[in-house]
């Protein structure tokens, strides 16, 4: 029987469809323990775990984490080896169970970057899982939301220089097929864990009309209570996109 059977939360009526997440305070929990940054980078692990099995349980289909910047090549150089090594581990360990529960993995970023072995893990991990529909999990790396639109904007200049469509028709409904993560829906929940209250060049376009859940809670720490405390937030919120409560209320 599968262990990760789904068990909706209470308003489950009102779950976001896609959920994205900044995993911070993975440092600062390790300073706190007097140990190095890559020890709170591996207890981190265990809270993506944690988070994939939350959104599997409550029905969520889709969960995005930013698990490295294209800031964050300008760390400390051992740190960035810690977190390489680190995702190539984690994808030897956890593909063949993510994939036994219908979890599709994709990376989303720039991964020309990237070391050749832990580029074709990448890939295989997205060939494999690729047609599971239950879950998708995307993974931020090496990612920009800057970089996301403007190498979208360098596709549609491509299609407007060979004629596939008009300059005068370039508009949002043109360039969103472009972003990375078209195919998926907008993101209905931000969460930001760590204390921190922004959004540091994650998903820029595709958080326009995100509800946004800051939590002090180190990232981890972020368990299935912390979870459950930010979707019952989301539940909470009334979305309108630009009408009023009036009008919201009258469509319901």
């Amino acid at each position: 029987m599968d262990p990760l059977t789904p068990a909706p939360a209470a308003g489950a009526d009102r779950l976001p469809r896609h959920v994205a997440i900044v995993m911070d305070g993975n440092g600062r929990w390790a300073r706190k323990r007097l140990r190095p940054r890559s020890f709170g980078h591996h207890a981190g692990q265990k809270a993506v775990r944690g988070a994939i099995e939350l959104c599997l349980r409550r029905g969520i289909t889709a969960l995005t984490l930013f698990a490295f910047s294209s800031e964050n090549w300008q760390r400390p150089q051992d740190e960035v080896s810690a977190l390489m090594e680190l995702f190539l581990k984690a994808l030897d360990r956890e593909v063949d169970e993510l994939h036994g529960y219908g979890v599709r993995i994709r990376f989303v970023g720039d991964l020309t970057a990237f070391a050749p072995a832990l580029a074709q893990r990448m890939r295989s991990a997205m060939e494999r899982t690729a047609a599971n529909t239950r879950l998708h999990l995307n993974i931020a790396v090496n990612y920009g939301g800057r970089w996301d639109i403007a190498q979208a904007a360098a596709r549609l200049a491509r299609a407007v220089r060979d004629g596939e469509i008009a300059a005068e028709a370039v508009d949002e409904r043109s360039l969103a097929p472009h972003l990375c993560l078209a195919d998926e829906p907008a993101v209905d929940l931000f969460i930001r864990t760590g204390g921190e209250q922004r959004v540091s060049n994650f998903l820029l376009w595709q958080i326009a009309y995100a509800e946004i859940h800051f939590s002090t809670v180190l990232w981890p720490d972020f368990d299935a209570a912390a979870f459950d405390q930010a979707l019952a937030d989301y539940a909470g919120r009334e979305r309108r996109f630009g009408k009023t409560s009036a009008q919201v209320a009258g469509s319901a």
